[in-house]
């Protein structure tokens, strides 16, 4: 059977991704599942984080959150049986490409895929919603009655976490990059306090969003992404500068960034001294790199799928490619960072 693959460049040069041959052993580890793959969502490579935690391959495999049905499992598996419909995440150092036929994975990966749930639907949008549900639940603790600001609330993750948000009762505001996602915006129901544009070149961020709060600040800002100096690209542009977030948390608030190299300048840290602010740093990769919290996990993975059943969650439809578009897919993907892809198989 084939998978997609990724054969990380020298330095600076561009990852290739290829089709390669691969085979599973004939006989199932104990505490696995054997998952024939329905759909497979492709998501940028972060070939930094692999690096960093010591995993170095010559070929890295592609493509990790999976809908599929099991085919076979494990004598000591507990969770499942053959032609249960399952969906999961491949922890990073797993050998399988999630886009082959069929793969091996540790049942602690997985959980029960609702039946009206389509595998294109749930592979394509489970990281977003892991990542949602991440940054606030555990890192924000939102609660009912607080203020949050999603930046790019028309991006999958933004759009999760703006659902996420007005499901449990918070008032919700968010920024549109474009006109069109701007109206997009301001028909979501249920919807959000305000639409905020960043399109035009305006800077109206601080100034609404204090007119909106009453001059007390935002509870909680979730970013994607962060300006850091100001001479830079058109694209960035669009991302808010940190010191313009900084100024729109209100006292005792929580800044989630998604920002890896975020730097903080002596005035910037005394500002959040000031408001008794907070950051975390969003990385979804630690519930399958570490154990520590894997039922937590595995709850969370539960509640984001039940909540794409019942319409909670209702990620924007991702076009499925087949496996033979899959790599043009994949170099898209990862040119853009924030594009994502699913492929049918």
């Amino acid at each position: 059977m084939k998978g997609l693959y990724c054969r990380a460049g020298v330095s600076d040069a561009e990852p290739k991704f290829v089709i390669q041959e691969t085979s599973l052993p004939e006989v199932l580890g104990s505490h696995l599942v054997r998952v024939q793959v329905k759909a497979c969502g492709l998501s940028p490579l972060d070939l930094k984080l692999l690096d960093d935690l010591g995993i170095q391959r010559d070929l890295i495999p592609v493509g990790r959150e999976v809908a599929g049905v099991v085919q076979q499992v494990g004598d000591k598996v507990s969770f499942f049986q053959p032609e249960d419909e399952v969906v999961g995440i491949l922890p990073l150092d797993s050998p399988c490409s999630g886009l082959c036929d069929v793969i091996d994975i540790d049942e602690h990966y997985l959980v029960q895929k609702p039946e009206k749930l389509s595998s294109v639907c749930v592979a394509g949008a489970l990281r977003d919603g892991l990542c949602a549900y991440t940054a606030l639940h555990t890192q924000a603790r939102i609660a009912a009655g607080h203020t949050l600001l999603v930046m790019d609330g028309a991006s999958s993750f933004g759009l999760m976490c703006i659902q996420l948000a007005c499901y449990h009762g918070v008032k919700v505001f968010t920024t549109s990059h474009s006109p069109q996602e701007h109206t997009f915006l301001k028909q979501l129901r249920p919807s959000v306090v305000k639409v905020i544009p960043v399109y035009n070149g305006s800077s109206d961020l601080l100034p609404v969003v204090l007119e909106e709060t009453g001059g007390l600040g935002v509870d909680i800002v979730i970013d994607s992404g962060v300006r850091l100096h100001e001479e830079e690209s058109e694209e960035a542009k669009l991302l808010p500068h940190k010191h313009d977030i900084i100024s729109v948390l209100g006292v005792g608030g929580h800044w989630v960034t998604s920002h890896k190299d975020l730097q903080m300048d002596p005035p910037d840290c005394r500002l959040l001294f000031l408001k008794s602010a907070s950051i975390s740093f969003l990385n979804h990769e630690v519930w399958t790199a570490s154990s520590a919290q894997q039922g937590r996990y595995l709850h969370i993975l539960k509640d984001i799928v039940e909540k794409m059943s019942t319409g909670v969650l209702r990620p924007q439809p991702e076009e499925a490619f087949p496996l033979y578009e899959a790599t043009v897919a994949m170099e898209t993907v990862q040119r853009h960072q924030k594009k994502k892809a699913v492929v049918q198989l």
